[in-house]
């Protein structure tokens, strides 16, 4: 099997693209959660579909990002102060993707049943599927501004055998 040609940031391809999905999942599920909640406090049923479709897609997209992330995350050197981060990142990526697929199936349910109303006990499981992603968040944060994973001039020490 040939060898892939890496890129000066250790990838096959010019950027990351894990972080260019994961922002769309980042922003369709806080946006899909905004939505649930301002509709249920005025009562706007289209913003309940709104709120629906988004997370809908964030289900989908979310595979796409840890499956982006995985590939990517291989191809990093990582170093050895870096490598807890990135393995709880990735066990949280991995639990996320189910979770959000759970709770889109969930909201699927609850718009098919009742398309006009948000239960209280849903909003309650979306503020904690909020608090998770900001955790996630901050570790992938963490991975790119303080280990620099796929950073360029990060990369390059390390294959000069310098760590940064």
């Amino acid at each position: 099997m040939p060898a892939l040609s890496l890129n000066n940031q250790n990838l096959p391809y010019p950027d990351p693209l894990h972080p260019i999905v994961v922002h769309f999942v980042i922003a369709m599920v806080l946006f899909s959660f905004a939505c649930d909640v301002v509709g249920y406090f005025t009562r706007n049923v289209r913003l309940f579909e709104v709120s629906f479709w988004n997370m809908f897609v964030a289900a989908i997209a979310i595979f796409l990002a840890v499956i982006f992330g995985q590939f990517e995350a291989g191809l990093a050197q990582v170093q050895k102060a870096a490598q807890s981060t990135l393995n709880y990142h990735t066990v949280l990526g991995w639990s996320l993707a189910a979770i959000v697929a759970a709770i889109a199936a969930w909201r699927f349910v609850i718009r098919n049943s009742n398309p006009r109303k948000v239960p209280p006990a849903y909003l309650g499981v979306a503020t904690l599927l909020v608090c998770l992603v900001f955790v996630q968040v901050y570790l992938g944060s963490k991975l790119f501004w303080v280990y620099g994973l796929h950073v360029e001039p990060v990369v390059q020490a390390m294959k000069q055998g310098v760590s940064p």
